[in-house]
């Protein structure tokens, strides 16, 4: 053989039927998709206390529905509180179902190379909405969500896609918890009641 590599690549014992199994995949998909989900009960969707709030999730890729690409969940923030502070890389929106409030977004510098790399910049921006608007998060930015009404809740949805995710850059960072946050708390509906019927304390 001429190639100087023939050597190389002549080496290995290893076999699979790699490809194969994507065509087994792709046949199987209709089947497996018919017993996904296109409907979504409410008692369907599980509640969770999370580090970003009190959330209960729509859509996600642990649910077995149809939704390939998209993640998305309804936040409560009871009266005077907020959400947690975060950043992804994903872009977000966000529907603001019921209440009113604020954001406050810091963008980042970002450098991606063999490594990942994110800077925040100095200023802070604040953004007012309301029911009816929609919120929209750029990529890499720090933002948390502000409730302004000391007597009702917020109630938000939060889409978000899994590309980045499943390209394997889920960069998530948590920088500050819910005031609501106690991993010993089980999110429940009549928990969340009773979270949105007293006021939170700013810690000392």
């Amino acid at each position: 053989m001429a190639w100087t590599e023939s050597k190389a690549w002549l080496r290995g014992k290893a076999t699979g039927k790699i490809y194969q199994d994507l065509l087994d995949d792709a046949s199987n998909a209709p089947s497996r998709n018919a017993r996904r989900k296109k409907v979504v009960r409410p008692e369907d969707m599980p509640w969770e206390m999370a580090r970003q709030g009190l959330l209960k999730h729509l859509i996600s890729e642990q649910m077995n529905t149809r939704m390939e690409t998209v993640d998305a969940y309804m936040q409560i923030i009871p009266p005077g509180s907020r959400s947690g502070k975060h950043r992804h890389l994903a872009e977000e929106c966000l529907y603001v179902l019921e209440g009113r409030g604020f954001d406050l977004h810091q963008d980042c510098d970002v450098e991606i190379t063999d490594t990942y790399h994110w800077t925040p910049q100095t200023e802070v921006k604040r953004y007012e909405w309301e029911a009816g608007d929609v919120i929209y998060i750029p990529p890499n930015t720090i933002h948390q969500h502000f409730n302004a009404d000391p007597d009702k809740p917020v109630r938000l949805i939060s889409a978000i896609n899994r590309i980045f995710k499943n390209s394997g850059l889920n960069d998530l960072e948590q920088l500050e918890d819910a005031p609501e946050y106690d991993p010993a708390v089980v999110l429940s509906a009549e928990a969340v009641q009773r979270y949105l019927a007293r006021k939170v304390k700013e810690p000392a």
